[in-house]
Order: structure tokens, then sequence, then C-alpha cells
């Protein structure tokens, strides 16, 4: 739910790799004309978008306690992430309206089920992409059982995803030729940057346990304050309920000399371990460390032809030094800001100690426990170097009739969560479609 754009400079390395027109000037239009800002418009937001995205509802006080603790260690506070400097902590705005998370499909699609035009088929799995030569003409899908055949008049649109959009991609016969004599699959089209260049934001969680029930957690006091969140919420719109746990957070430099931050913070109102797949009991608030741009590149593969197995996904994390080096430099100003005075009645035991003195102790730590942030991107790449699998107009090369418009095409991973930027893809990619008749 976290409305994040990422650094006007990362749109400016995407113009600079050869993709003309994603310039931060070129898209900054297109994230304005998506959103319904409930700040109102200025230079940098918009105002009559489908996308809705508004302030904080949730009152838990921790939150405020971890903007007085960096404040007190000489961190930088920023209001927006998304205007002018985005460099500083503070609190996110939210994809939300009245409380309520509003995802693309609330803003794009439910207002539009009864328009002629549209068609969703539903507990459907698309299963390949059909050719004739290299040109794509429809989509074939499984729904109870039976595959069934669509055909596209002028083009197809891929929306899958990072993972999903290069798996069926393969299971199509288009990308590397290995990858695809490797399951027994017929080349249609020799692509070798189909699935290859995956960049995801490799992530740490700090967490401490608290004694302090204005902090989340599982016990007799937390369940009453939850069931009270519950009534407050359907009353008001307001309160924990509403709340996407990271409320604060923001965006800092490991070295001042860097020309723009090089990682982020998610600051969660409770203690969080293995993504909350482990229940913890008590109370207690957490922190996410997050390499902005990391050096480390993965790969989405098939492990079979069959289109119901999952797909191959190897982030190949911390496979670069320079990844590590930040996350250990990020590691320690958060733990800084952890040690502030202002969370002096909040602290706890540490749920994982480790000894932050030590350079090899840390990095014992992230290779245990650092994972994803859920923010993968750059499998299908656009641009114009040989690994490019869309060119600036979305347009798969080599395949007439098949575009992408998801977070695969991006270049290289933004600064940023990325939901907003992949929903600005979408705006912009409306436009070449239609501009295309």
């Amino acid at each position: 739910m976290l409305y994040v754009r990422g650094h006007p400079t990362d749109y400016d390395d995407w113009a600079a790799m050869g993709n003309t027109g994603w310039s931060y000037k070129d898209v900054l239009p297109y994230f304005k004309k998506a959103e319904n800002n409930e700040r109102g418009a200025d230079d940098y937001h918009g105002t009559g978008g489908p996308l809705n995205v508004a302030e904080m509802r949730s009152n838990m006080p921790i939150g405020d306690v971890f903007i007085d603790a960096a404040m007190q260690v000489q961190m930088p506070t920023t209001k927006d992430f998304n205007g002018e400097i985005q460099e500083g902590l503070g609190t996110y705005q939210v994809t939300q309206k009245n409380g309520e998370r509003w995802s693309a499909a609330k803003g794009y699609l439910t207002p539009n089920l009864g328009r002629p035009n549209l068609h969703i088929i539903t507990q459907a799995h698309a299963s390949k992409i059909l050719t004739e030569g290299k040109k794509a003409v429809g989509i074939a899908y499984i729904k109870d059982g039976k595959t069934v055949e669509i055909k596209a008049e002028k083009e197809i649109i891929l929306a899958g995803g990072a993972f999903a959009t290069p798996q069926l991609m393969l299971l199509s016969g288009i990308g590397p030729v290995d990858e695809l004599k490797k399951h027994g699959i017929e080349v249609v089209h020799e692509l070798p940057g189909v699935g290859q260049n995956l960049h995801d934001h490799i992530d740490y969680v700090v967490a401490h346990k608290s004694n302090s029930r204005e902090t989340m957690g599982i016990s007799l006091g937390g369940v009453v304050d939850l069931t009270r969140g519950i009534f407050e919420w359907r009353k008001n719109r307001t309160g924990i309920i509403s709340s996407p746990l990271a409320e604060r957070g923001g965006f800092l430099k490991t070295d001042p000399a860097l020309n723009r931050p090089d990682i982020q913070l998610h600051f969660v109102i409770g203690p969080l371990d293995d993504h909350a797949r482990k229940t913890l009991l008590g109370h207690g608030y957490s922190c996410h460390v997050c390499v902005l741009r990391p050096k480390s590149r993965g790969r989405v593969g098939l492990n079979s032809s069959d289109p119901f197995a999952a797909p191959l996904i190897d982030p190949n994390f911390l496979s670069e030094r320079e990844d590590v080096e930040i996350l250990i430099k990020g590691v320690k100003m958060t733990q800084k800001i952890f040690d502030a005075p202002a969370f002096d009645p909040y602290r706890g035991k540490p749920l994982y100690p480790v000894d932050m003195t030590s350079d090899t102790a840390i990095v014992d730590a992230f290779r245990s426990r650092a994972d994803t942030v859920y923010q993968p991107v750059v499998s299908c790449k656009m641009g114009i170097d040989p690994m490019a699998v869309v060119d600036p107009e979305l347009k798969v090369h080599g395949v007439d009739g098949l575009r992408i418009a998801d977070a695969s095409i991006m270049p290289s991973v933004i600064g940023g969560n990325t939901n907003a930027p992949t929903i600005m893809i979408g705006e912009k990619a409306t436009d070449m479609i239609r501009a295309a008749g």
C-alpha cells in the first residue's frame, strides 16, 4: 500500500540506456495522471486519477517515536518521498481510500466492469502465447481442466509480472535457446534476455521485543486492542486496522557523498520474523533495511514445461560484495536509530542479537535471514542492447503483435517500492497502444 515512485534519476538512468521517452520528465505526467492525491495537486502530484493516495489513518504512537529517534541521531526527515527531495525519514502515503486498500483493480477495473469492451475471465491460467511465424496471434488458457484459445485482432499485452511474464514467454518458445531445448520446447523466437537480469531488493529486518502495548503484538491486551481497533475501523475507518504496518521509514545515504539515497527503511509497528510466517508472542517493533540498487543479478527460468509448475526463481542475492557492504552500513544506521533515547521506554531485547561491532557477525546474519522485500523486476527488460526483451514502445523484439506492460520491463530497479512505478508503466503503455491505432 505504500505510495513510492523512486528517485527521479532512476528514470533518467533508463533514458540514458537508450530508452527514449522514459526520463523523469517524461514519466512524471503519467504518475500525476494515475494519482488522486488527497493532499491536492502540485508540481509533483495529481488529482482525479484512478489511484487514490491518502495519509495514514493509524494512530499508533510508536511510529512517531521512530521519527523522534531518527532526529535525535541527526538523520534527515522529509514530508514527501515523491516530491522535490526524496532523502529523509517520515510517514509514507498509502494507496487507500477511506481507510481501505485501494488496489489497481479497484482503481481501474472495478469502476469499468460494465463496459462492453471489457471481459474478465477468472480462475483461468494462461498457458501459451499462440504464434504464426514471428507474430503473436492469441493466447491459450486453461479453465476447469479445458484448454481455450482466444485470438487477438491487433495486439496481446502481457502483464503477468516479473515471474509469470517470462515464464509464459518461455513456455511459448520465446527466450534463450538452451533454456527452451532443455525442456523440449520448440523454439519460436530466440530472445536471450527473457528471464535474465532479475533484480530484487535484498532486505534485512532488525527487530526488538517490547513490553509496551503501544506496539503491535500477540497478548491478551493485544487482542483487546485489536478488537477495539476493529470497531474503530468500522465506525471511523481509522486505527490499527487501516494500517499497512510499515507506517514510517524513508531513504538514506550510507555515504554523504552519494548523489541519491542507497538504502530504504520500512519501520514496522510490530515484531516481524520471516515475513510474519513465524508467530511471535508478545509485542515489539522492527525495521526493514533495503539495498535500493543491488548489483546482484538473478534469473527466472523453467522447472518444467508444465504451465502449472512454479517457475525457477534464483534472485542470486548477495552475490556482489557491494550489496553486502551497503547492507552492513544500513543495518548499523538502523540500529543507531533504535539505540536513540526516544526508544528507551519501549526497548526490549533484540529478537536476533547480533554483534554490531563485528561485520563478520552481521554478514552471517544476512546469510541466514536476509530475504526479498517483494520487488522483483527487469526479467524482460526494456532497451536496445542484445539482452533487451522489449523496445521503448514495450514491443517484444522480433515478435509482432506482442507487448509487455509490467514490472518485468524495467531496465533497472528503481530506488523504492515498485507498485506506483508499475502502474505508471501501465498508464504510459496505454498511450502507446492508442497511438498505434
